[in-house]
């Protein structure tokens, strides 16, 4: 025969409130860890959108061609990674171009602001010497 502690009237049910104190601080903790991975795929792809455009504006660059422009060429590849082009220091003449993209990460769970992140890239192109 299995004898049970005799329960008192004050402690009845502070099991449950401890419970659902956990499972509230797991959820809150899970969000938080949902964030930041949000967060780490969206700067990857902007790291991804930014070479992208790098190496499209400097290969404009060494080719000397005219039309399209290297910016034109860096916010185009961009765009088509999903980010939107914020700086390029594209100078003819040059072999290099330095690029900066954003691209949005969206609303976060425990953030409720849409949020964005920058990541900036550059190219050179380094041209053979002549022989």
């Amino acid at each position: 025969m299995t004898a049970f502690a005799p329960v008192r009237e004050g402690e009845r049910g502070s099991v449950s409130v401890l419970v659902a104190a956990g499972v509230a601080a797991l959820v809150v903790f899970s969000m938080g860890v949902a964030d930041v991975a949000r967060v780490m795929f969206a700067a990857s792809r902007a790291q991804t959108s930014a070479d992208a455009a790098a190496l499209a504006a400097a290969q404009a660059l060494a080719l000397d061609e005219r039309e399209p422009l290297p910016e034109e060429l860096a916010a185009d590849y961009a765009s088509i990674n999903g980010a939107a082009l914020e700086r390029c220091t594209c100078d003819p003449g040059s072999f290099s171009a330095t690029v900066q993209v954003r691209m949005p990460v969206g609303d976060l769970f425990l953030f409720g602001d849409a949020r964005s992140v920058l990541a900036d890239a550059r190219a050179d192109v380094d041209l053979p010497s002549p022989a």
